[in-house]
């Protein structure tokens, strides 16, 4: 046999062995997806992740909205509206990435409330800044003495700038989870002090939007808040 040949039929034994190894390797990936596939069908059957038109208060469940965008479905806004009216003060928890209170910002527009928009931080004493005459002391430079002005009460002040046609006045507290136990206990107290007053408070952030009535995480019962 000549060089030659012997090249050519080297070459062809090692072109036979690489397509048995290519086969081999083909044999096990077909053998490994059929059982990741037959494990994942096992704890489907078993217990699955379970998925439902509206989730539990709990949060457990998997909503629909949680595939289509929460943005798209809102079927609570009408209980939206009564729990404002029944409970007069809530603390609400949206999503980290913001804009979902917006759609129920504006509904509650819609039915004839205005709006007074505060940050927790740097309010001070809630009863004083909201009900009665407070004293704020502006920044100086460095070489103007320290003055002290004096403002209004913040809701009693735009409660008689309300025209007559205004249904109430809603006081936005964002970033209120710095707010401390008592400061929410006045904020769930203040419809009662001021009937046309309504307190919306952001007390944190959760996967979804939800609300609960403030004086339930202000920690008051039913007699202290009555």
């Amino acid at each position: 046999m000549s060089a030659s040949a012997s090249s050519l039929l080297s070459y062809g034994g090692a072109a036979s062995l690489n397509s048995k190894k290519l086969q081999h390797v083909q044999q096990n990936y077909n053998v490994r997806l059929q059982k990741l596939m037959h494990q994942k069908k096992t704890k489907a059957k078993r217990g699955g992740v379970v998925i439902s038109c509206s989730g539990n208060s709990d949060g457990s469940a998997i909503g629909i909205g949680d595939f289509i965008g929460g943005d798209l479905l809102r079927p609570d806004l009408g209980k939206w509206l009564s729990d404002v009216e029944e409970h007069k003060a809530l603390a609400i928890y949206s999503p980290h990435e913001g804009g979902y209170e917006g759609r129920y910002f504006t509904r509650l527009r819609y039915q004839g409330y205005y709006f007074l928009d505060l940050s927790a931080r740097g309010l001070g004493d809630p009863e004083t800044t909201l009900t009665k005459i407070h004293p704020v002391c502006p920044a100086h430079v460095g070489k103007q003495p320290i003055a002290r002005w004096y403002f209004p009460p913040e809701v009693d002040y735009r409660l008689e700038a309300l025209p007559p046609h205004a249904k109430g006045l809603i006081v936005w507290i964002i970033e209120a989870k710095v707010l401390s136990k008592a400061e929410l206990q006045f904020l769930a107290l203040l419809p009662t002090l001021r009937p046309k007053v309504r307190v919306i408070a952001e007390c944190g952030n959760w996967r979804k939007f939800m609300w609960r009535p403030l004086r339930e995480i202000a920690g008051l019962t039913t007699n202290e808040a009555t």
